[in-house]
């Protein structure tokens, strides 16, 4: 037996409905699965989302590639990962009629809560999205949990897709994970914030400055620490006063970069 197997029978699933695992929407949802219940699990991330207010769980570089696409959207208003398949007697009825074994645990002989990897709140309503890799696919086992997980949002009329690496942006992602880390400067603990903020957007908007030189002015200016103007640029861009183009390499040094909103 693996020194860190995940142990699954039906006191751990009374135990996660207790704790509200699943449910709730916005800042308050729980997911079904979050990163510390794998020891051993591979990469896995934990990030805050400026759409929910809450920090999410990713299992997979994937999944948090396509979170920052789906944060950053302005059609997205709730993103609830680790999504479960909460019905598992209508789960199982489902892998019956689809001829496909429905996974259980090998020790306990429990039946599993399937999980959706986003089940996505949009301005167009409702949608649930798993992410795989293209090889994944090829994986016979794959292809049967999938089928289960495909007929059980159709039959309730919820549009369901899988994302491959095909259909994620990877540079626009990088870029708004980039940008991101912005989220740290204390506003409040800088008498200077708006100042230095109107500045900076005045330096590259109307002065045509390019970020780097313009985030060392404002600096200068207003006696700012090295790195701060950088960060006050995030911010300009994360409050959606200017933009630029994510979908390729952001370059500092080059002029005309940003645009006003």
């Amino acid at each position: 037996m693996s020194k860190h197997r995940r142990i699954w029978n039906a006191s751990v699933y009374e135990k996660y409905v207790r704790e509200g695992r699943g449910s709730g929407w916005g800042p308050g949802y729980t997911p079904w699965i979050r990163v510390q219940d794998f020891a051993s699990r591979g990469i896995v991330s934990r990030v805050k989302s400026r759409t929910t207010g809450r920090v999410h769980h990713l299992m997979s570089n994937n999944e948090l590639a396509y979170f920052y696409i789906l944060d950053w959207s302005d059609k997205v208003t709730d993103i609830r990962e680790q999504y479960p398949l909460f019905d598992i007697e209508y789960a199982v009825r489902i892998a019956a009629q689809a001829g496909v074994k429905y996974p259980v645990d090998n020790v306990s002989g429990y039946p599993y809560v399937l999980t959706s990897d986003f089940m996505i709140t949009t301005l167009g309503g409702i949608k649930v999205r798993t992410v795989k890799m293209t090889s994944e696919l090829h994986n016979t086992r794959t292809l049967e949990k999938l089928e289960i997980e495909r007929r059980y949002w159709s039959e309730q009329g919820i549009d369901w897709k899988i994302i491959t690496e095909r259909e994620i942006p990877y540079q626009k992602s990088r870029n708004i994970e980039w940008f991101y880390t912005a989220h740290g400067i204390d506003a409040a603990a800088n008498e200077s914030y708006e100042q230095s903020l109107a500045m900076m957007m005045q330096l590259i908007i109307d002065n045509g400055y390019c970020i780097l030189e313009a985030a060392q002015i404002v600096e200068n200016e207003y006696l700012l620490m090295a790195g701060v103007g950088l960060q006050l640029f995030k911010q300009l861009v994360l409050s959606r006063k200017i933009a630029v183009n994510l979908n390729e390499p952001l370059n500092l040094k080059a002029k005309g970069v940003a645009m006003r909103v």
